[in-house]
């Protein structure tokens, strides 16, 4: 009998997602928008494909998944980006299929609702206040210290963060916010969290039967949040093996999915250390694969490729149950930019621990794969300043991430 999984993208990537479960042999249908018909997905393990219009909404993917159930079966459905874990939680649950409800999966969405969980179970969150009641919120600003963040509860990555260095700036965005008249720019979208000044950590997580079965744990060089806002070369590497940072981290990262109730799939959890006091705070959760090529990262370095791990997952039966490969303790990072060409040359980077290029218009990455962790880092530091001086563009900050 043949299986049959419908995979929700409404980006591009997962093409190693897409690969193995075609090699696992399950039929594979794509549902993506009409403006990315035209990128390099991997045809050959596709073997249907459905679009939605640019502007679609998530009942638009749900319509569009509920006729294809019209004319085959549909076993599995799975959203490969961020915005997509959601709309797929929706369409299972309209085809009363397995897998994470909606509500379930609200909490890898909403970051109120991270807060709201993971301070619940002990874990340290920045002080956070949803924006709701303007006395609670005056309240919140004599009582905590400044400076604070204006933060969508929905976006993705830096999008849409403000910093306010005082509460006048707090009211001010709020206040602009208010004024746009939307419901998507309501300042109840928005929560209020203390600023803290510190290293950005990432555990990427591959989770079944609600355990914690691998786990890369790396450290971002400039963090996120200001490369985003000020440009730069982004970067990661996996942290030492045996280093305290690192088991904290891992342990940590087991407490929140156990508050989260995640039973199977992959993770991306970031974790502040504050520069103040070496606490972890965590900056938030998603039920998805990590960007910027961390999945590949991690394949150099342990011996999983956290897109095809999930998709093993979801593709396993009684017949064929889900094998994890032997893992290596090795080390990896990557450097990754904007690059002002189209296509950009890197063929005069010749190391021979350059292990991967990044194929992708208008961006130079590199990862980075040997033994030990101090030749990554080296490497890392070396290249973030050839890339700079070779390729680097900064494109203008994004207020939020545009559907």
């Amino acid at each position: 009998m043949k299986n049959y999984i419908v995979c929700i993208a409404s980006e591009h990537k997962g093409n190693e997602f897409l690969e193995q479960c075609h090699e696992n042999g399950w039929h594979v249908t794509l549902v993506t928008r009409e403006n990315l018909l035209d990128e390099p997905w991997l045809w050959t393990s596709i073997d249907a494909v459905k679009s939605v219009p640019v502007t679609a909404k998530f009942e638009d993917y749900v319509r569009v998944i509920t006729n294809i159930a019209g004319n085959q079966p549909v076993h599995r459905i799975v959203g490969l980006d961020e915005f997509d874990v959601l709309t797929a939680a929706f369409a299972r649950e309209h085809l009363q299929l397995g897998g994470m409800s909606p509500s379930h999966a609200v909490r890898f969405r909403d970051k109120l609702t991270m807060r709201n969980i993971a301070s619940h179970a002990g874990i340290p969150c920045p002080e956070f206040l949803g924006t709701f009641n303007m006395e609670a919120i005056n309240d919140y600003l004599q009582t905590v210290t400044a400076p604070w963040i204006v933060k969508p509860r929905n976006e993705v990555s830096a999008f849409g963060i403000r910093k306010c260095e005082n509460a006048e700036q707090v009211w001010q965005a709020l206040n602009d916010l208010d004024a746009r008249n939307t419901w998507r720019d309501h300042p109840s979208q928005f929560l209020i969290e203390r600023y803290i000044e510190g290293q950005v950590f990432h555990v990427d997580s591959v989770v079944k039967d609600g355990k914690v079965i691998a786990a890369g744990v790396s450290q971002y060089g400039t963090p996120p949040f200001k490369v985003s806002h000020h440009g730069g070369v982004f970067s990661t590497s996996i942290l030492p093996h045996n280093s305290k940072e690192r088991k904290e981290l891992e342990k940590l990262n087991k407490e929140l999915l156990k508050a989260f109730k995640y039973e199977q799939g992959v993770s991306h959890a970031e974790f502040l250390q504050s520069e103040a006091d070496g606490k972890f705070y965590l900056l938030e959760v998603a039920a998805r694969v990590g960007g910027a090529y961390i999945a590949n990262v991690l394949e150099q370095a342990a011996n999983f490729n956290l897109w095809r791990e999930w998709a093993k997952l979801e593709t396993a039966t009684a017949e064929k149950p889900y094998k994890l490969p032997k893992l290596r303790k090795d080390y990896a990072g990557i450097t990754l930019c904007l690059a002002k060409e189209e296509a950009p040359d890197t063929s005069h980077y010749v190391d021979t621990e350059i292990v991967y290029r990044v194929k992708k218009p208008k961006h130079v990455g590199l990862i980075f794969a040997a033994p030990n962790q101090e030749r990554v880092a080296e490497l890392i530091t070396v290249y973030s300043e050839r890339i700079t001086n070779d390729f680097l563009a900064v494109a203008p900050v994004k207020e939020r991430y545009d559907d």
